[in-house]
């Protein structure tokens, strides 16, 4: 398998779609939280300056793209205190849930409530 590589994009960041289901009860929380999530990866150096789209499913599952800085922030954040003790809060009022799971992504263009 050939990888074609664009020397254009070789120092642009890694953009995602994170999906959090919230707990039962725990929506309101989870909202509180997100407002918090990119400004504690850019205190660790881990993501772009980019602004964070959030955004809010039918069934209450909250999207947000955003861009890591690199494929290599994304691999420390896995090791990082501060982002594994973040990740425990979420884990506390939501379940992480791929974004094909959502009845939006079926259709040809998903539409979601902006939130912010």
């Amino acid at each position: 398998m050939r990888v074609f590589i664009n020397p254009k994009n070789k120092d642009m960041g890694k953009m995602v779609i994170a999906c959090y289901k919230p707990k039962p009860g725990k929506a309101a929380a989870l909202k509180e939280l997100m407002k918090t999530h990119l400004p504690r990866l850019k205190a660790e150096g881990l993501v772009t300056n980019r602004q964070s789209i959030i955004m809010e499913a039918a069934d209450g599952t909250i999207l947000e793209v955003f861009e890591w800085l690199s494929q290599e922030a994304i691999d420390q954040a896995h090791t990082n205190p501060a982002v594994l003790k973040m990740w425990g809060e979420y884990g506390e009022v939501c379940d992480y849930v791929p974004v094909g799971s959502l009845t939006e992504a079926a259709n040809m263009f998903a539409l979601f409530d902006p939130l912010n």
